[in-house]
């Protein structure tokens, strides 16, 4: 039942059945019950073991595996909820302690005077009574302008805060900042001025992380004194020590845009670099056996050196537990399975956090990796050619279409884009991103700095080929939105359509090419209903206004925010590109607009059969009679109309909000709708407000 070959890929997969689904159904309870199971399950066992030939067990190998199936899954949950810290009963947000005793538990990021980092929660005090807490916080500080303090991992703080649990998404689309940091065990957030913090002058935390990170700290500073251009700085910074620079736009876009943003992220392919340099330099021992082992262990201390150095990612940490399982087989002359690693990795890596799994990083590289494993061998197989030079390039190739292939799916899941031109981009970047990886490894040594110019130029000259690429027609189809069940079918479709091909089975490829007309069919339905659509949708943002009235493809944006602004592209513009819409026209209140269905005239908006009645600073102190009915009246900009002189024979269904009001003011007016017991939408820290327009 359980081939000694393939063990942690079968147990991986009930494994992360467990993390997932208990990590939606959080609860000390189920603790209790996995732990049962967990005990029951190691008895049953132990005792099938003992009486194995005396009952004859071996006739039913299939349910001892079912056993083992539900060991695993129940040690998957297990793991999940005990890594889940909102679940410690000594979980710092259930004390309500507002004097916390924290330490800094990664490297803060600065950006102008705001530094935000992740607080690891010691003690807090209630009533003059120091008690132990658990927990993490993000934790965003306002720093002074004359005297800023300056934050390293591990120190000790004493900070007075109010924190708020992480807010959803408000809008359609919108990044889930919440399940994001959920993700990473913090559910809670806060937002301080530096004189709420005291600095214990302790330093705390892994004294091997602290190490590594001044490390790192020097070797930025040596690349920022050698390496003149901002941008090459960066890019060499991010490249060789996984250091989060501030890369321009521009530049994130063009690696985006040609499949090669995997070159600016610390990940397997830098370790494996790595490892071939280290190989070479230690070839001399390869003479017995006793100095290969010697060798194993310098190569193995240097690799998770460098992968603690750049900051341990998923990706990282999968390749140095990969390699070192493989040169270690080597050395002691034993047989390995590449799947059974690879699974091997990811099992040791979701038993150390089992929330990684829900990293998109962590998934990528796993993905990608499987591709190279089993795809790769197959389209390098397809073609053969004696002329070394070419085979190499068809070899590069088939690497390239592999790992591409197989997170074809998940990469459109998460980003909305597909690289056209990734094969040529991603051959181009092969070479200099070897060279790059060896120049900026001998920049760092103090000896080899006159090298500095050369690195910097390769940087350069790759950032403009890569610019320019990302610049031809067709160089990236955008705005791919596809949901969890066009994933899921997507996924599947691809899946049985490599492995049809692969074993020329027809019933396969059959089924595959069925959940793919599946897939299609919910693509061509989610299409007509963005064709023929008509709704309006009222925004909940911070301190402005904006609601969209979109007919078709087409949409009206009524808002006080432009397409350049910070607020704009994180929560109004996910919805519009999701929608598939065509054009947008973006008008503000100030002028009167009549484009199409869309009419916005004095104070008023009319949207097909919609009606809507603006009440704005321009209304203060003014009466308004008449008899009218509206679907809404939009109250905007702390107006100051008195709605209870409105006249009686003007009517409305629904009261919107917007936060260009006062929060007294919204209190205000939130009460008098619920007096005359009328529907009210706020539009701030509340939903968005969707209205469906029939046809």
């Amino acid at each position: 039942m359980f081939k000694a070959e393939y063990i942690f890929v079968r147990i991986l997969f009930p494994f992360i059945s467990g993390i997932c689904i208990f990590y939606f159904f959080p609860a000390l309870v189920y603790i209790q019950w996995l732990t049962l199971t967990l005990l029951v399950i190691l008895l049953s066992i132990l005792f099938l073991n003992i009486t194995y030939k005396r009952f004859y067990i071996y006739r039913y190998k299939g349910a001892i595996g079912i056993l083992i199936y539900i060991l695993f899954f129940s040690l998957g949950g297990l793991f999940c909820l005990l890594n889940n810290e909102s679940l410690n009963q000594n979980y710092f947000a259930k004390t309500g302690c507002n004097y916390l005793k924290v330490w800094v538990e990664n490297e803060p990021q600065q950006s102008s005077s705001i530094v935000r980092f992740k607080a690891k929660i010691v003690s807090g005090y209630q009533k003059d009574k120091q008690i132990s807490l658990s927990g993490q916080l993000l934790l965003t500080v306002k720093l002074d302008g004359l005297k800023p303090i300056k934050l390293k991992y591990g120190d000790e703080l004493m900070i007075s805060v109010k924190y708020t649990e992480v807010e959803p998404p408000y809008n359609p689309a919108e990044f889930d900042f919440k399940a994001w940091l959920a993700s990473q065990n913090i559910y809670h957030q806060a937002f301080i001025n530096q004189d709420h913090i005291v600095s214990t002058k302790n330093s705390v935390g892994n004294p091997v992380i602290k190490m590594a990170l001044n490390l790192r700290e020097k070797q930025v500073a040596r690349y920022r004194s050698l390496i003149k251009n901002d941008e090459a700085f960066a890019v060499a910074s991010t490249l060789i020590l996984g250091y989060r620079a501030d890369l321009s736009k521009e530049t994130l876009s063009a690696y985006s845009k040609t499949g090669t943003i995997h070159a600016l992220s610390v990940s397997g392919a830098h370790v494996a670099i790595i490892y071939v340099v280290l190989d070479f330099l230690f070839f001399f021992l390869n003479k017995n056996r006793a100095l290969r082992i010697v060798k194993l262990l310098f190569i193995c201390t240097l690799i998770w050196g460098y992968a603690l150095l750049t900051g341990l990612s998923p990706s990282v940490v999968r390749s140095a537990i990969m390699i070192s399982i493989l040169i270690t087989a080597k050395v002691l002359s034993k047989k390995t399975n590449s799947y059974n690693v690879l699974a091997f990795s990811a099992f040791c890596q979701l038993v150390y956090n089992p929330f990684l799994i829900w990293d998109v990083g962590f998934q990528l590289s796993y993905l990608a990796v499987f591709g190279l494993i089993y795809l790769q061998p197959k389209i390098y197989n397809l073609l053969y050619t004696e002329h070394h030079w070419l085979d190499k390039l068809w070899s590069f190739t088939a690497m390239s279409l592999a790992a591409q292939v197989v997170t074809f799916p998940l990469s459109i899941y998460y980003f909305h884009q597909f690289p056209l031109y990734f094969l040529f981009a991603n051959l181009f970047i092969t070479i200099p991103l070897i060279l790059m990886m060896y120049l900026g490894i001998l920049v760092l040594i103090p000896s080899f700095g006159f090298l500095a110019p050369v690195f910097e130029w390769i940087i350069n000259f790759t950032n403009a080929v890569l610019k320019w690429i990302a610049n031809l027609p067709y160089a990236s189809f955008s705005s791919i939105w596809i949901n969890l069940p066009e994933f899921v079918l997507l996924s599947l479709s691809l899946g049985l359509f490599i492995y049809a091909l692969t074993k020329f089975n027809k019933r396969f490829l059959f089924s595959s090419l069925l959940l793919f007309v599946c897939y299609q069919l919910l693509v061509v339905y989610d299409d007509l209903k963005n064709f023929h659509q008509r709704k309006i949708i009222f925004f909940s943002l911070r301190k402005n206004y904006a609601a969209a009235f979109i007919h078709g493809k087409e949409a009206v944006l009524v808002s006080d925010l432009n397409s350049k602004d910070k607020n704009y592209n994180f929560s109004i513009e996910p919805a519009l590109t999701q929608l598939q819409l065509n054009k947008i026209y973006v008008i503000n209140f100030k002028k009167d607009t009549v484009l199409g269905e869309f009419v916005l005239r004095n104070n008023q908006i009319a949207f097909f059969q919609y009606r809507i009645l603006l009440i704005d600073e321009n209304l203060n102190d003014k009466k308004m009679n008449g008899k009218a009915t509206f679907s809404s009246i939009w109250l905007s900009g702390n107006t100051k109309f008195n709605l209870s002189k409105m006249d009686v024979d003007i009517k409305y269904k629904t009261a919107i909000i917007d936060a260009t009001n006062k929060d007294y003011k919204i209190q205000i007016l939130k009460k008098y709708m619920e007096n005359i017991d009328t529907d009210v939408h706020i539009l701030k820290k509340n939903k968005a407000y969707l209205v469906q327009l029939t046809q």
